[in-house]
């Protein structure tokens, strides 16, 4: 069923409008574009580790990059350090030595900022408008969030310094109340943490809180905690497309609404939390 008139899709009915607070955001993906096709990064590293495996060597490419691909979908919005622990703990599984998987992480940092720099080097001298690396309508959906007194944090699985900073490049920090991301200490961080957090600290009802990402983990602790989760199925590749992958996995996640993007912002915000 979708709201009238629209393309947000309404999965629950029963969630109690009208009350929100405090809403959460993920970063990629939700609200950024610019590290747009990370999985294209993380995959092929992935298999080419596993397939310099005993095992991997038994299994070939096409089997390794099913079960990597498999699990980072599954995994998409948790610590990247996490999926890098996974992926040095399937390399000694799969009888090979793995390395400590900081330096995986390392990695894959360096080629992913790589792949950006262009993106990266525009935005800070100007060359570009941060529209471009922005998921249709978050800006707006933000600021009329906040003009309805709602709360808004960021939380991130990419390190909190690249998160601050590219948050920074959009121009959306000023919409925050708190920007978390991924820590050198990264068993001080997750975003259940910060969700638990933010609960207990404003002491919320479920209906209170609100949560919007493209990955199954912030939509599973959303609804950990009774909260409200929009899952938000973007197509990275070409803004403003419902990507049909990401709201399967979404509405398997229990999402209560799916949206492609924000630009029905003035609906979706009177349908959450009702007119200014």
């Amino acid at each position: 069923m979708y709201l009238s008139g629209t393309h947000i899709e309404l999965l629950n009915s029963r969630i109690v409008r009208g009350q929100v607070r405090h809403a959460l955001f993920d970063f990629d993906g939700t609200i950024s574009l610019i590290r747009a096709g990370w999985q294209r990064i993380m995959i092929p590293l992935m298999v080419d580790v596993l397939r310099d495996t005993p095992r991997g060597r038994e299994l070939g490419e096409g089997k390794i990059r099913e079960l990597v691909t498999n699990y980072i979908a599954e995994s998409t919005g948790i610590q990247t350090i996490y999926q890098m622990i996974w992926l040095a703990e399937k390399v000694a599984e799969f009888g090979g030595v793995p390395l400590d998987p900081r330096k995986y992480k390392h990695i894959y940092n360096e080629r992913l900022l790589a792949h950006i720099a262009d993106r990266l080097s525009a935005l800070r001298e100007g060359r570009t408008s941060p529209v471009k690396f922005t998921v249709p309508g978050a800006r707006e959906f933000l600021a009329g969030l906040c003009a309805r007194g709602v709360r808004c944090y960021l939380a991130s699985g990419t390190d909190e310094t690249y998160v601050r900073e590219e948050a920074k490049l959009l121009g959306i920090v000023d919409y925050f109340s708190g920007i978390y991301g991924a820590q050198e200490k990264w068993e001080q961080f997750s975003k259940r943490l910060v969700i638990e957090r933010i609960v207990q600290e404003h002491g919320l009802r479920g209906e209170e809180f609100v949560a919007f990402g493209d990955g199954f983990v912030e939509i599973n602790e959303a609804k950990a905690v009774g909260g409200i989760a929009v899952g938000v199925a973007s197509d990275e590749a070409s803004p403003g497309r419902l990507n049909l992958w990401k709201r399967e996995r979404l509405v398997r996640a229990g999402a209560d609404i799916v949206v492609p993007d924000f630009r029905e912002h003035e609906a979706l915000l009177e349908y959450l939390v009702g007119e200014r």
